[in-house]
């Protein structure tokens, strides 16, 4: 029934479960995987974006020691969610199914959606954290957006321990 799998991940502690439910859907459909995560200002563990005002041509020396320690945080990031896929992809490829990954910039909705058109996913495995409606309605929520935006049928997945929390 599937066979292209794209699979959401953000640095989250939900991405395991996303990944060991698209890894399971993958094994019984004999389908590949395609490992996604979206680089984010927007992340909840990404670090916090540069104030607009930072790309004012006149910095303080101060704005310059605050933009090289934001652009270390974010390679830290960068990497360390890098590494996360790598070894996602391995424990799969191991496993027998055929998996790629990409790790692009970007808004994750609209990312995720693309992605999934453009590599013409049959479905989209994307965690839900289960923020209260208030909470969404002031953070967004990505898998909302992918419900209502993906070209093809999109699996939740929630964090159920999250959300007794």
């Amino acid at each position: 029934m599937f066979k292209k799998i794209l699979v959401a991940m953000d640095s989250s502690s939900i991405s395991k479960l996303v990944f060991t439910k698209a890894l399971s859907l993958a094994k019984q459909n004999q389908a590949n995987l395609m490992l996604l995560h979206v680089l984010s200002g927007e992340e909840e563990d990404s670090p916090m974006p540069l104030p607009p005002d930072m790309g004012a041509p006149y910095w303080s020396a101060l704005s310059e020691v605050t933009v090289e320690s934001w652009l270390k945080q974010w390679e830290t990031y960068e990497s360390e969610c890098l590494e996360k896929l790598q070894k996602f992809t391995a424990e799969a490829n191991q496993t027998g199914i055929n998996t790629e990954f990409r790790q692009i910039p970007g808004s994750p909705g609209r990312t995720i959606c693309h992605l999934a058109w453009s590599w013409q996913a049959d479905l989209i495995v994307v965690g839900n954290r289960g923020r209260s409606r208030l909470g969404e309605l002031l953070l967004g929520s990505v898998s909302n957006y992918v419900l209502h935006h993906a070209p093809c049928s999109v699996l939740t997945v929630k964090d159920y321990i999250a959300e007794k929390s």
